[in-house]
């Protein structure tokens, strides 16, 4: 079953670009919607080409000067991974004339070695853009609000919680065809994505020697999600040094599987955690690597609270990045216990958020909110208590609790 195209937030920041640098490049994981994107923006204004197509490859891998005169701008490259010498290629096309505005889109799912081509040929020439799963916004087609406006916004926006809508949620993830197609096993879908990435992705980079090791850092970082990371611990039970956990994780964090949350801190006069919080970026993933494989009872069992969390997290992830910004996220904890789960910095303001799977939210959930607040002053702002409440309450005189159940207007059930 074909799924009609949903709009993406990224859209007008994609558009943008293009009208601004001579080349933009459309990074993330494997499988978001890249592709179906930048055919879709600039099929009347770009010639399509794909590096998956294994004559186009070889073309430009051998011959990449011939490859771009054959293929005249304005022209998008997709998979530009399979063949990064052409950035160069590209880098002198975009030197030798006039400058003329989005002339190459590029797109890319191994960012190792694509943004290293970056760096070196296209820096100060090309826009950078990610792309992730669908947030609940984008798949209720409604128009995705910035991170200043978006837990506002559900202050007065009451979103009925519908306990399998979520779980269902939880369990498909964000990727477009198991989150939007209702036909498609979960569980299937992401047992070949993990196969996919192990095979294509892991393997051809020199940080992975044995792909069983790595598969078992896998399973044992996703009982960790949400927790602050011990490397120490995980290269213990993993059996290898704390090294290749620390290269193994900058693996996952560059083709966008994972995000490390690092602690937000400033001199508040007592010590703090400096552990970084690991998740995954799409909560299908995590759910496939944890065997949750029911939809009925998960927001009751023990991995509920650990999925529901990482969706918290991966929406305020999307709210930046499908806004063409940087994510600027943290997470905050004292020695004594008192904790955040995630600090949205705003530059002018500083957004506490607390996580807690449960639909009746009470003050007792404000605590580390409020010490957070007390802590930083007039520079925190009115915080927020995300969990699965029908309607907006306000806990304390700075601290709402709202619902984020990412199946507001869903299609997908």
């Amino acid at each position: 079953m074909k799924q009609a195209y949903l709009p993406r937030a990224l859209e007008t920041p994609l558009r943008r670009a293009a009208a601004t640098f001579p080349a933009v490049v459309l990074t993330g994981p494997r499988q978001t919607g890249k592709s179906t994107l930048v055919r879709r923006l600039f099929a009347g204004t770009h010639q399509y080409v794909t590096l998956d197509d294994p004559v186009l490859q070889d073309q430009a891998r051998e011959d990449p000067r011939l490859f771009l005169a054959t293929h005249p701008s304005p022209l998008v490259i997709d998979e530009i991974q399979h063949a990064p010498s052409l950035l160069s290629y590209v880098k002198m096309a975009v030197d030798g004339g006039a400058r003329e505005e989005g002339r190459y889109i590029l797109t890319g799912s191994q960012l190792f070695p694509l943004m290293k081509g970056v760096a070196e040929s296209l820096a100060g020439r090309a826009a950078i853009l990610n792309l992730y799963g669908f947030s609940s916004w984008e798949i209720a087609q409604i128009p995705q609000p910035g991170p200043a406006d978006a837990l506002r916004a559900l202050c007065s926006s009451p979103s009925p919680f519908d306990p399998l809508a979520l779980a269902s949620r939880l369990r498909r993830g964000t990727f477009p065809d198991p989150s939007l197609r209702p036909d498609l096993d979960p569980r299937t879908w992401h047992a070949s994505y993990a196969r996919t990435f192990l095979e294509r992705d892991v393997r051809g980079l020199r940080a992975v020697g044995d792909l069983s090791e790595f598969q078992r850092f896998l399973l044992l970082l996703a009982t960790r999600c949400g927790s602050f990371l011990n490397a120490s611990d995980l290269a213990r039970d993993v059996g290898v040094s704390h090294a290749t956990i620390r290269a193994w994780l900058s693996v996952l964090e560059a083709s966008g599987q994972v995000a490390l949350l690092y602690p937000w801190y400033r001199n508040l006069g007592r010590r703090m955690v400096k552990a970084p919080k690991v998740y995954f970026t799409d909560t299908g993933t995590l759910a496939y690597l944890l065997k949750a494989d029911r939809e009925e009872g998960l927001l009751e069992g023990p991995l509920g609270g650990m999925l529901f969390e990482n969706h918290v997290y991966g929406e305020c992830l999307r709210l930046f990045t499908h806004m063409g910004e940087e994510p600027r996220l943290w997470t905050w904890r004292t020695a004594d216990g008192h904790e955040v789960d995630v600090v949205m910095d705003l530059g002018d303001r500083i957004i506490p958020i607390e996580v807690k799977l449960t639909a009746t939210p009470s003050r007792k959930h404000a605590e580390g909110i409020r010490r957070f607040q007390d802590l930083v002053g007039a520079d925190a702002a009115q915080g927020f208590v995300a969990c699965t409440t029908d309607s907006p309450t306000q806990l304390t005189d700075d601290v709402w609790a709202v619902g984020l159940t990412g199946c507001q207007g869903s299609t997908q059930s």
